[in-house]
């Protein structure tokens, strides 16, 4: 609601500093979370699973089912409240409230980055909740209820990160299989680290050699491979991410994206009196296919 004793030049230059300040970069978080827009106050996400693969045709058709996989998803209210005193407006210092309200949407969009990378960084079904067969994203036995391969898979490693022990997470993530026991054949071309595993991570993706001998050996995974230093990630901890499939490993619930909400003026306020401006959102991070993510270490 805005106010009528606000004045327009006011709100419209508030609104616009805004959406300037959320639009003036993009931040990683959309490289491993996708954005699901919410019709209702609670979502219940449904997937049909993978899809059969050819069976041999025998006299007649073989019939071969979906399984579904659900989980929900419900908003949490978000809100950033600034203001600009009477004076102010008065002495011509609406610059200030120009600098104020691009913050504000600058720290929308850095508290959504902080959001993903915090939920990827647990994992451990405490904070963010379970992933949607009911386990941590990252455990050691995950298996899809009714599904036609029903061996426990495992996405958590405990392995140091250097080239080999990358190469041995990067193999155990490669040998996923869907619901139906194929081999899901994703592309983990990311690497998300903390800023101490930074020197390790560019080595990985970037030196083409093998760095860790002297007989020049060629890095496999130098042309293939990016990373993320996200310091919400623990010392040691990295994970491998599928980026460029038609999902993502993170999920964004945005039922309300972030705008200005309200405006008003309280002159029982000091220096002639406040105007304010509220700046909400309601969005949620959630888990999505733990195949896309591979923790190679905590």
């Amino acid at each position: 609601m805005i106010s009528g004793n606000v004045p327009k030049h006011l709100v419209v230059g508030a609104r616009t500093g805004f959406l300037n300040g959320l639009r003036r970069r993009e931040y990683e978080w959309q490289r491993i979370a996708a954005t699901f827009n919410m019709g209702a106050v609670s979502e219940q996400l449904v997937d049909i699973g993978a899809a059969p693969m050819p069976k041999e045709s025998k006299g007649g058709m073989t019939i071969q089912d979906f399984i579904e996989r659900e989980m929900t998803l419900k908003p949490t209210d978000w809100d950033i409240t600034v203001w600009i005193s009477h004076n102010a407006v008065k002495d011509d210092q609406t610059g200030d409230l120009d600098r104020r309200v691009r913050a504000s949407g600058e720290n929308f969009q850095k508290h959504l980055n902080a959001r993903v990378f915090t939920a990827l960084n647990a994992g451990d079904g405490t904070t963010f909740g379970l992933a949607y067969d009911g386990q941590d994203f990252f455990d050691s036995d995950h298996v899809d209820a009714g599904a036609d391969y029903s061996t426990a898979q495992d996405n958590e490693g405990a392995l140091v990160l250097d080239l080999n022990n990358f190469e041995t997470s990067l193999v155990a993530a490669q040998k996923f299989r869907d619901d139906q026991g194929q081999f899901t054949s994703f592309n983990y071309d990311l690497i998300v680290v903390s800023p101490e595993l930074q020197r390790e991570a560019a080595n990985i993706a970037e030196n083409p050699q093998d760095y860790a001998t002297a007989n020049r050996a060629v890095n496999p995974f130098a042309s293939g491979l990016d990373f993320i230093v996200a310091p919400e990630m623990d010392a040691t901890a990295y994970i491998l991410i599928a980026s460029n499939e038609s999902h993502k490993p993170m999920i964004v619930g945005m039922k309300e994206q972030p705008n200005l909400q309200h405006a008003w003026f309280d002159p029982d306020q000091p220096e002639g009196g406040y105007f304010f401006f509220k700046f909400y959102a309601r969005y949620e991070v959630v888990y999505g296919d733990w195949r896309l993510a591979y923790q190679g270490n905590t």
